[in-house]
């Protein structure tokens, strides 16, 4: 709307559109959508003439809708969503998401909850560095459910858990079952 006042005395002067465009270094859709401003306003040149730009800018578009905010969507519960992933292993940021869905319908998606929710995990600024040397440690990493271990002798079924040996040092992971069961 900066150049409005310069189109209006162009316009009055009998240039088209097109001239118009090329002179005040605008596009023709700039100076149509001037032109039909004006002519909603009924603002007219020689009228005009003299108008500071602050009242032409409100004579011109005094209905100008202010910008709309977007209702904020609801901030999940971050450690509540924390304490659920650590305390039940079948439970999923998927599960935790549509249970928040729910909740709220008009929350956020599954890719900006997931984004948040890293972004809150990120700024707990909780690190666990282990510092060894090559071939110093073993850790040992139990994965999820026990799996059943049929004997082949005695048909016996014992439940086992899954465990995962990194070796860092190799860059190799070792998996075996094992009987966790007293002896």
């Amino acid at each position: 709307m900066r150049k409005i006042r310069e189109v209006l005395r162009l316009h009055s002067l009998g240039l088209s559109q097109r001239q118009i465009a090329a002179s005040c270094a605008v596009g023709q859709a700039t100076v149509s959508e001037y032109l039909k401003v004006a002519a909603a306003a009924g603002l007219k040149w020689p009228d005009i003439a003299d108008w500071g730009e602050d009242r032409l800018l409100e004579a011109a578009a005094p209905s100008r809708e202010k910008t709309v905010v977007r209702k904020q969507a609801p901030e999940p519960d971050y450690a509540a969503i924390r304490h659920e992933l650590q305390t039940n292993k079948h439970v999923t940021l998927q599960l935790l998401w549509e249970e928040y869905r729910e909740k709220n319908p008009d929350g956020y998606r599954y890719s900006r909850f997931c984004d948040l929710y890293r972004g809150w995990l990120r700024a707990q600024e909780f690190v666990l560095r282990h510092e060894h040397r090559a071939g110093e440690k073993l850790f040992v990493d139990y994965a999820g459910d026990t799996i059943p271990v049929h004997n082949a002798t005695t048909g016996e079924v014992t439940p086992a858990e899954l465990d995962r040996r990194p070796l860092a040092h190799l860059r190799v992971s070792g998996r075996r079952a094992r009987d966790r069961r007293p002896r």
